[in-house]
């Protein structure tokens, strides 16, 4: 586990409650260098890295902690024997000589790596992306090969990626659109070496998964037994169908009666206070204190969660809304994506699950001569595409009015779109694009062919395009 020195300790402790003190190993320093601003402090030159198992019995690697001898160390084993190798005599407490053969390295829980520099091959432009020498040591002293590796906070990929070359497997996770696209990207561009050098190095299949996310038109579409069963699913219900004074329920949440609502079946019916009256009527006190009914929201005629009827409190459970607050102890927000470069790593507190909603773009595309007299005496075309609207179509309980543009993240583009996979070259962060007229800008030859564009609203919904060159039209300066 590694965070900055604003977060770690607190972390820290936090993973002594999980896996227990006992489970803690060691403090890793991770020593870097470069310039930094001594400014009324001192300079901070290193990370901290947690090292943690979740039992006594693990696997470790010590020849990854080794690190190369200094100079001076080396001369200090001034002999060489007939194999080659390195050697010092030295006197035991008895007096009797021994002899003690330099290893690969001696180790050392200080690792002096230094930063991305900004011509490094592996660099992805991704905030607190980590070096692959980094990841290397730590997935070495850890892991054998074919083992599985798995990052659960990915960001650029970089765990996926050295794994890849190291021959094990992985899952990398991550709620970031940029984090996903960065790193499938990253996965496609392999080389062989840590520090992404070499030969290319084409990566084992991989697919990616979206896990909470759910088309919407799919849903409606379902078979009622799939439908059920999905639903049942998305709440954690065990499907145990059963009766209860004649009424036909579906399972169980915990130990309390789970109702799915099939609107299918009754298309004419929405539940309202009197069905929850009628339904009352029924069961009476042959249920619990709790009981719930999944169902669309669109069908549900009340805004509480739950109306309680004598000792029981009949729960809604409303598609694709919150998980309430009496069964997760916190509310349902939609994980945002960031507007600006410097909230790429933001993450909003989230739990529950939403559906896909395609965002509503309108855009015109324009291609004119480059700004400046710099930029015309070098001749060439600028690209510009005009972001005329924006709107989002998240399904909410509460309406939401957004001002136009204002639930836009980001507009990610691959200017070489193969036809198959997004291999992203460049992003454009909304909090930019607002200062420039809401116009993403780049030179017009960078098209290849085809390119792809990708809208981004804060909730990670996507609108995507495919444009030429030719379907962006002449403007004139005036």
């Amino acid at each position: 586990m590694h965070l900055d020195w604003k977060k770690g300790h607190y972390v820290k402790a936090l993973m002594d409650e999980v896996f227990g003190e006992h489970s803690f190993r060691s403090e890793i320093i991770w020593k870097y260098f470069g310039p930094t601003s001594t400014e009324k402090n001192f300079p901070r030159k290193h990370g901290l890295i947690f090292f943690y198992t979740k039992t006594d019995r693990y696997y470790f690697d010590e020849s990854a902690t080794l690190v190369k001898y200094d100079e001076k160390a080396i001369r200090r084993y001034d002999k060489i024997d007939q194999d080659g190798r390195r050697y010092k005599i030295y006197y035991d407490k008895n007096d009797n000589i021994r002899k003690a053969y330099m290893k690969e390295g001696k180790p050392s829980e200080i690792l002096q790596i230094p930063f991305i520099q900004g011509i490094a091959g592996e660099r992805t432009e991704f905030p607190t992306q980590k070096p692959e020498t980094l990841i290397e040591r730590i997935i070495r002293a850890s892991s054998e090969k074919n083992d599985l590796i798995l990052d659960a906070f990915a960001g650029s990929g970089t765990t996926g990626a050295v794994a890849e070359k190291l021959g094990r497997r992985w899952i990398m996770i991550d709620c970031g659109k940029l984090a996903i696209y960065t790193m499938q990207k990253r996965l496609l561009n392999l080389r062989e070496e840590i520090g992404n050098k070499g030969k290319p190095l084409k990566p084992k299949p991989f697919t990616l998964y979206n896990a909470g996310l759910y088309d919407y038109k799919m849903v409606k579409d379902l078979p009622w037994d799939k439908y059920r069963e999905f639903v049942l699913t998305l709440f954690q219900c065990r499907d145990e169908p059963h009766r209860i004074a004649g009424v036909e329920l579906d399972g169980y949440l915990g130990a309390d009666s789970v109702m799915v609502f099939n609107y299918k079946k009754h298309e004419d019916v929405i539940l309202d206070r009197e069905f929850i009256d009628d339904l009352h009527k029924i069961l009476g006190d042959k249920v619990g204190y709790r009981f719930f009914i999944i169902v669309p929201a669109a069908s549900v005629m009340f805004f509480e969660d739950y109306i309680e009827k004598g000792k029981t409190k009949y729960f809604v459970l409303r598609i694709p809304y919150s998980i309430i607050d009496e069964l997760h102890r916190k509310g349902f927000t939609h994980i945002k994506q960031p507007v600006r470069e410097a909230d790429v790593n933001d993450t909003i507190d989230a739990v529950g699950f939403d559906f896909i909603q395609i965002p509503d773009v309108e855009c015109e595309y324009f291609i004119e001569d480059k700004k400046g007299q710099a930029e015309i005496a070098n001749g060439g075309k600028e690209v510009a595409i005009k972001i005329e609207k924006f709107k989002s179509n998240i399904l909410s309980r509460k309406p939401l009015e957004f001002e136009n543009r204002e639930t836009l993240s980001m507009v990610m583009a691959d200017y070489n779109y193969n036809g198959e996979v997004f291999d992203f070259d460049a992003v454009f962060y909304a909090e930019d694009l607002k200062k420039n007229e809401w116009e993403v800008r780049f030179d017009a030859d960078k098209i290849a062919g085809q390119m792809m564009i990708i809208y981004i609203d804060i909730f990670g919904n996507e609108k995507r395009e495919v444009k030429r060159l030719g379907d962006f039209k002449e403007r004139r300066q005036n």
